[in-house]
């Protein structure tokens, strides 16, 4: 066991331990190598069913890399281009001024549909052709590629519509035939994951005693602002622990999320930086371009400055990894890539944590300090 293994396996086992995590998987490559592969706890204290290096998670936006990544590789494959008019490949999509939207404009959030009905309901989420519809006949809210804001579930249908139009898959399809497969990882990296499969996954909790944010400081976040009946984050489809653990929610193509074991998405980042058991899933050019800002401004939804490349966030939350790109989900869970010390690197757990992303930043750092940049 490496010094590192160790270090990480007693801080995930001291998370556990006192209650703070239920159960944890930490996976870390370098160069295309597994450097660690920690698991902890329990992956349902209901059963008692212990959490493996295999079990699969919700992760909420940490999905959203993975979405991401399905469309580099169909990218790399001369299939589609960042710049290719989603109206070209979805010609509804082109409604109410949106014709010009391009793929790169979803990959950074800038197509300005981030709104969804307030109304809508874990059943529309699952239900693909009603939430396409949907999505394409929304009005702007600005026009697009000239502002920013997090598109917190549409993303994933506008970029999973582009893939399906042009490769007549559904995405989880196209994520198991060209990347997960590939990899050795088809049954621990999903979107709609197989009915036979559902008893793996792991069953979220929330801690107890969480504070509620009072309802008018919500109303007063940009992100929940309703505009002409839309809003990013619908109420009653918010990804909280009762909604990860919904079998319609987890067996569905939902791809603004995803779920997955950390080896295999840290294993997903590694392919995009380098050689994983003889898979890269793009060439280097490639991937030094998806690791590049390809937007930095203010985010409207975020109220905040932000910095995004091709689908990613830019930097971790941890000192040192200012280079790195990745996602992470609003339940504390998350992915990167850092191609300054070829590093990938993933937390995943079952305990949501809406909105800390400590756990992860702890590991992180731990990884950082024994991963010098260059080395």
């Amino acid at each position: 066991m490496t010094d590192l293994q160790r270090q990480v396996q007693d801080a995930a086992d001291r998370l556990v331990e006192s209650g703070a995590e239920t159960g944890v998987q930490v996976a870390v490559y370098r160069h295309g190598e597994q450097v660690v592969d920690v698991v902890a706890g329990l992956a349902d204290p209901a059963t008692g069913r212990p959490m493996t290096a295999a079990t699969p998670v919700y992760c909420s936006s940490t999905g959203k890399g993975v979405t991401a990544t399905v469309v580099h590789v169909l990218a790399e494959r001369g299939v589609l281009g960042y710049d290719t008019p989603i109206a070209e490949v979805w010609p509804e999509f082109g409604a109410h001024g949106k014709q010009d939207a391009t793929v790169g404009q979803a990959l950074t959030h800038t197509t300005g549909v981030p709104g969804l009905p307030v109304d809508t309901t874990p059943e529309d989420l699952c239900d693909w052709d009603r939430m396409c519809a949907v999505v394409a006949g929304s009005r702007p809210w600005w026009r697009p590629g000239t502002r920013a804001g997090y598109h917190a579930q549409t993303y994933g249908y506008i970029l999973g519509e582009v893939v399906r139009r042009v490769t007549g898959r559904p995405i989880s399809q196209v994520l198991r035939e060209e990347v997960a497969g590939p990899l050795g990882v088809a049954g621990e990296l999903f979107f709609g994951v197989p009915e036979p499969l559902l008893g793996t996954v792991a069953r979220l909790d929330e801690p107890s005693g969480a504070p509620e944010i009072p309802a008018e400081m919500l109303a007063a976040m940009p992100f929940f602002q309703v505009v002409n009946g839309a809003t990013a984050a619908p109420p009653a489809a918010m990804p909280d622990a009762a909604f990860g653990n919904r079998a319609d929610v987890l067996a569905a193509d939902i791809p603004a999320g995803g779920t997955m074991s950390a080896r295999a998405v840290a294993r997903m980042y590694a392919a995009l930086l380098g050689e994983v058991d003889g898979v890269r899933l793009v060439s280097p050019g490639r991937a030094r371009r998806i690791a590049e800002p390809a937007f930095e401004g203010m985010d409207e939804l975020f109220g905040a400055p932000v910095v995004r490349a091709l689908g990613y966030q830019i930097g971790a939350p941890w000192p040192g990894a200012d280079a790195a790109f990745g996602m992470g989900g609003s339940g504390g869970t998350g992915a990167y890539a850092d191609p300054a010390t070829g590093t990938a690197f993933a937390v995943t757990k079952n305990r949501v944590s809406a909105g800390d992303f400590g756990t992860v930043a702890l590991f992180g750092e731990l990884v950082g300090a024994a991963v010098p940049a260059g080395g």
